[in-house]
């Protein structure tokens, strides 16, 4: 195996600072703080069966730059969640996501600095603080997109999170309590999906421990070709279970904020959506059959 671990998706460039598209509809969710975090809270029809005697199931919504509250990442969540599934969606920027940032002299970069820092720190307690509402026997599943990607690779590469320290990708840091032992356990973290993503390296492939879901734009500067045939080699060495859909026409950003008018840009984001979802549906059902 190789002992390189090249950048496969860089850091967010303009286009994703390009707010795109803003889409129309009502937000069916909720605002909760969760471990005292401003969680976007999307629940599924009481006739789904999604909090049934076996466990719920819940989806880890890890949003991009624009954050769970931005109206596409709403949408999207409780398309989700219409699916049969507890969505959250973690604030990972307190309230103060990129666009509302219009200022002339703006600095992106320390925005994205302190961003991370707070996400590498939140994440972990948050996810401790979620078992504790919806169980240690709930099936779990993570989405990321863009910003959210690392942290949704963060929950696929490991089959138990404990005590201490561990690292994922270029930049993320999750620091657990001395005293947990149990803050995520294989048995409850199902699969994982992302959608254009940034900060990834090849570790993060190499490491891979639980399915995953790739959907891509053919067009993508944080994630090019090279890097994304690089990552299904890196799959395809390390025998991973995974499912690649790469759609032509589209660029970055097209999962949440593609243009509706465009028919590429609509497909691609709707389908999108919809496989993540038959993704997650059959591996959380695949382990209720388990049991």
């Amino acid at each position: 195996m190789s002992s390189t671990n090249r950048v496969l998706a860089g850091p967010p460039g303009d286009a994703c600072f390009n707010r795109g598209v803003q889409h129309t509809g009502t937000p069916a969710g909720k605002t909760e703080k969760i471990g005292g975090i401003p969680t976007y809270v999307s629940e599924p029809p009481s006739s789904s069966g999604a909090g049934g005697g076996e466990g719920k199931k819940v989806i880890l919504y890890l949003a991009d730059v624009y954050g769970p509250f931005y109206l596409n990442n709403q949408l999207v969540q409780d398309y989700f969640a219409e699916g049969g599934f507890h969505v959250l969606g973690i604030d990972y920027f307190d309230g103060d996501p990129v666009h509302k940032h219009t200022e002339a002299d703006f600095d992106r970069s320390a925005w994205m600095a302190n961003a991370k820092k707070r996400a590498g720190e939140w994440v972990p307690k948050w996810f401790k603080a979620v078992k504790e509402i919806y169980g240690s026997d709930a099936k779990y599943c993570a989405v990321g997109y863009c910003f959210g990607g690392p942290h949704a690779l963060g929950f696929a590469n490991s089959d138990e999170f404990v005590a201490g320290e561990v690292v994922f990708g270029v930049y993320m840091r999750w620091k657990f309590d001395s005293g947990s032992k149990s803050l995520i356990h294989c048995a409850s973290s199902i699969s994982a999906a992302f959608a254009h993503p940034a900060f990834l390296n090849e570790d993060h492939f190499r490491t891979i421990k639980k399915p995953l879901f790739l959907s891509c734009a053919e067009t993508d500067h944080t994630f090019p070709l090279e890097s994304r045939r690089r990552a299904e080699d890196i799959l395809v060495e390390v025998k991973a279970k995974y499912y690649i859909q790469v759609f032509s026409g589209v660029k970055h950003g097209f999962a949440v904020r593609g243009d509706p008018e465009v028919g590429d840009e609509r497909w691609a984001k709707e389908e999108s959506a919809r496989g993540i979802l038959v993704w997650f549906n059959r591996f959380t059902e695949e382990a209720a059959k388990a049991k």
